[in-house]
């Protein structure tokens, strides 16, 4: 008897503690993503909203800014995304040798670029990357080119500038991952390879990248979840422009509810669809990994 009350007692004492957290994520979580599915069925201007059923699935299908918002996105996903988490492994890879000279400073800088202001370094490629910037006079001094690159005025060059970004921001923070990984892996099985005269970008690809595929997938679905949400530097650094070409579907977002004339039932509509593209994509990446497992 005075056990299960002593249970009942540890279990209320219990509920007593987690009650505050759960009582904030049901306010400020769980609330809102209700509410904003609500309101992804909503039509109308402002706060003045009706039911409208499917009506803005209809117009995700004829919104030509839309299509160009998420074909951007899918751009910058399949370009960024790679190349990034490819830098950061080989990076890693690198820092991971214990003869390396200097290889803390290597490691703090390639990290650095994750802690800078958001703002700072927006504004700083933005300079960089202008006309008379110095990326324009370097090619020139080095007559790599004859005209300036007008980077941030071409659809073009303004992506190549947005990936550019992205990459230097975020390759360290992935490079982390990767090297504490490696840094957990048995000494004794590169030593037992090299023994057997394994070259070393076979240790690497046969050896390394399969340990670390939990952490690659990792890796993998927070770096896609954080393109698909791409928001700050193409609004910071190009506005989206020129043209649309650099507008993503967060910035979409952004503007149909507080740059054009607020349609927040629509601006919920569309950011389910990043919602929908995660999950499938995640699933997606589980699935590959587990097929390369069997």
């Amino acid at each position: 008897m005075a056990h299960s009350h002593l249970a009942r007692s540890e279990k209320i004492n219990g509920w007593g503690f987690v009650m505050p957290a759960l009582v904030l994520i049901g306010i400020f979580m769980i609330y809102p993503i209700v509410w904003s599915l609500w309101m992804s069925f909503q039509t109308g201007r402002g706060m003045q909203l009706s039911f409208g059923g499917l009506a803005n699935i209809t117009r995700l299908t004829q919104d030509p800014i839309f299509i160009r918002a998420l074909t951007n996105t899918l751009i910058f996903l399949a370009i960024q995304v790679p190349v990034m988490l490819v830098l950061a492994l080989l990076f890693a890879n690198a820092l991971n040798d214990s003869k390396l000279w200097g290889r803390g400073f290597f490691r703090t800088a390639i990290f650095l670029p994750c802690v800078t202001s958001l703002v700072a370094y927006s504004v700083i490629f933005k300079s960089m990357f202008a006309g008379d910037g110095i990326v324009n006079q370097t090619l020139l001094a080095l007559n790599l080119i004859d005209v300036p690159i007008a980077w941030l005025a071409d659809p073009f060059w303004a992506k190549v500038v947005i990936v550019t970004a992205i990459t230097w921001r975020w390759t360290g923070y992935n490079m982390i991952f990767y090297l504490a990984a490696m840094q957990n892996i048995d000494r004794s099985i590169y030593e037992a390879a090299r023994i057997d005269g394994v070259p070393a970008w076979a240790r690497f690809w046969y050896l390394t990248v399969p340990m670390l595929k939990p952490v690659i997938l990792f890796t993998s679905i927070i770096s896609t979840i954080g393109t698909l949400q791409l928001f700050d530097e193409p609004n910071l650094i190009t506005l989206g422009g020129p043209s649309d070409s650099t507008l993503t579907l967060s910035l979409y977002i952004y503007n149909l509810s507080f740059k054009f004339m607020p349609s927040f039932g629509y601006a919920a509509t569309v950011s389910y669809v990043i919602v929908i593209l995660v999950a499938l994509l995640s699933i997606l990446q589980f699935f590959a990994v587990r097929e390369r497992r069997t």
